[in-house]
């Protein structure tokens, strides 16, 4: 059996013997470096520009005139919109969107434009694939305005002709004036609110991962009775010391991950770099603290790895950042505040959008702090399970 030295406290022949276990397997430097920075990069580079751009429709132009072809100019000139496709019928272009070759499509009738010179009520119809939220609502606001100003043209014309002058035509076209102003994103960048939480849920199923699978194999492989001997039969010690080592490497790789969302790809902000730092650090250890919890609760690796897999992914649902938790049924919503990543989201949209003060976060806080509590609570039980040898066996 192996002796500490007198003069080497548990805690650090422990974090001692954890760095060189790290040290030796590449397994670690993968997963807590090498997958974070793929994860800063994939977040960092997925939304492009920003906006959605040349989405794909089509036109279905019955009338074939001077004027439709006008209007099919005039909406290949929209950025949202590229033009892939000009169909004779209908259910073809229907059964295009239905497959997702296009996302829309213009319906141009019969006799369009005779009935603009005429006068007489004329009808631009529009489909679009709704099944795809995002897509779909960028799809229904690009042919809302164009549409809008096409459906003006032959007012303005007509009215320009019989001497009305520009500012007459404007107050009866136009008799309330709309002006549309973005706080926090003026420029309806996509990556402006969903870099950053985005990366950060990823972030969470790294982490658990690695907690569970770092105090998992030491049941796994039977080096389990090294471990605590080198903590002094402490579960504390032998707990901390393990894990120390991984915080510190997340740490970094999410001052990393803040610098290049915020210093390189300017990503607005309310606050400075001290709150966001300090919430991530807290949002990690939190992390941990409930990978500790679930795996004392099933100290099987095999087990274990699907559970916190599974938890990883709720995450991403219940953080609030696709869809607002307080409008999910009640019971899911409650569920929420189980998940650190929720509390994390919650702190940081208050810090990047207003920085409103600690008034209005201290309870997601003292959230995350509160994961830590179940997770010392539940430590002699998981002392109690790896000492029966009950999990050892399981495959």
């Amino acid at each position: 059996m192996r002796t500490i030295s007198r003069n080497r406290s548990p805690f650090a022949a422990v974090l001692k013997r954890e760095l060189s276990r790290m040290t030796s397997r590449r397994f670690y430097f993968g997963v807590c470096i090498v997958l974070p920075l793929f994860c800063v990069f994939f977040m960092a580079t997925i939304f492009g520009s920003g906006q959605m751009e040349n989405l794909p429709v089509a036109v279905v132009d019955h009338d074939q005139t001077a004027t439709s072809r006008s209007v099919i100019r005039t909406v290949a000139a929209v950025p949202t919109f590229r033009v892939t496709e000009h169909y004779t019928d209908d259910v073809e272009a229907r059964t295009a969107t239905q497959q997702k070759r296009i996302y829309g499509y213009l319906v141009i009738p019969e006799n369009f434009e005779a009935d603009v010179l005429g006068g007489r009520g004329a009808t631009l119809s529009y489909y679009y694939h709704f099944a795809l939220l995002s897509v779909g609502s960028e799809i229904h606001g690009a042919f809302e305005t164009v549409l809008q100003t096409l459906s003006m043209g032959p007012v303005v014309m007509e009215a320009t002709a019989l001497g009305i002058n520009e500012s007459q035509i404007e107050s009866f076209l136009v008799p309330v004036n709309q002006q549309s102003h973005p706080l926090f994103n003026p420029d309806l960048d996509y990556s402006v609110y969903l870099t950053h939480p985005f990366f950060f849920i990823l972030f969470q199923v790294i982490i658990l991962l690695v907690t569970v699978y770092a105090i998992g194999s030491e049941i796994k492989f039977g080096t389990w009775r090294e471990w605590l001997d080198c903590a002094g039969m402490n579960m504390f010690t032998a707990v901390a010391g393990k894990l120390l080592p991984y915080t510190v490497i997340f740490m970094i790789m999410g001052f990393f991950a803040n610098y290049i969302f915020f210093g390189v790809m300017h990503i607005p902000f309310s606050c400075g770099f001290l709150p966001l730092n300090l919430s991530m650090a807290l949002f990690i250890v939190a992390t941990q603290g409930l990978g500790v919890f679930l795996f004392s609760l099933f100290p099987a690796i095999s087990i274990i790895i699907s559970i916190v897999s599974m938890v990883g992914s709720l995450g991403a649902t219940l953080s609030g950042v696709t869809f607002p938790a307080p409008f999910m049924f009640p019971v899911v919503y409650y569920a929420s505040f189980l998940f650190p990543v929720r509390h994390f989201v919650e702190i940081n949209q208050n810090l990047l959008y207003g920085d409103y003060g600690f008034a209005y976060t201290w309870q997601n806080v003292s959230a995350l702090f509160a994961f830590l509590l179940p997770a010392l609570l539940i430590l002699p039980h998981l002392k109690t399970a790896i000492l029966s040898r009950w999990y050892e066996n399981i495959e």
